[in-house]
């Protein structure tokens, strides 16, 4: 009887702390990070702002809470990126992996992306870690003894691919496969010097 209790009380727990989020995600969106108070979220889950505390014992924990899954895969990305080959294959195979990445994340990604300022000023430790896996991957994209061209190139397919995180707003209908399929095409053109 007690175990039955104890899985309903960690199934409960993780419903709360999704609910949690996904308000946070929600309001973040719409109201601003700083604008929006711990109080409103608590009301949007239907919970006290005890109860979040008991998930979250601050505003900043949360905002980490939700960024820290993409930011660790960027960094993961980053880190297994020496590995691979740097040809077409290599290249379509690192792209894809950083757009499904965006993809999977695209609720805190969204979020980022429209509170950037106020959201770097509350994680301004975690910045670093997007700057230094962007930079790698964008040197990677480059190839070795990147021209000027090529760098920009890089970055360009890149930053093709973080439409992803705002793709439900750009093309409502578009299915993830489409937005995957079309963004990765687009993100390989930019890399593709002309003639190539």
């Amino acid at each position: 009887m007690a175990n039955r209790r104890s899985a309903a009380h960690v199934t409960a727990g993780r419903d709360t702390k999704k609910a949690i989020h996904d308000a946070a995600v929600r309001l973040f969106v719409a109201k601003g990070f700083e604008e929006t108070s711990l109080r409103e979220i608590a009301d949007a889950v239907g919970i006290t702002k005890p109860s979040l505390y008991y998930h979250y014992p601050s505003k900043l924990e949360l905002l980490v809470a939700i960024i820290n899954p993409l930011l660790d895969d960027l960094k993961a990305l980053s880190e297994q990126v020496a590995e691979i080959a740097p040809d077409a294959d290599g290249r379509r195979t690192i792209l894809r992996t950083y757009l499904r990445a965006m993809i999977r994340h695209r609720d805190a990604g969204e979020m980022m992306v429209r509170n950037a300022v106020p959201i770097v000023n509350a994680v301004a430790d975690q910045f670093p870690v997007v700057v230094d896996a962007n930079k790698t991957l964008r040197d990677w994209l480059a190839g070795p003894d990147p021209t000027p061209v090529r760098l920009l190139r890089a970055s360009a397919a890149m930053e093709i691919l973080t439409v992803a995180l705002v793709s439900k707003e750009v093309a409502p209908d578009a299915e993830d496969d489409l937005v995957e399929t079309t963004l990765l095409d687009a993100a390989i053109a930019a890399l593709r010097p002309d003639g190539e």
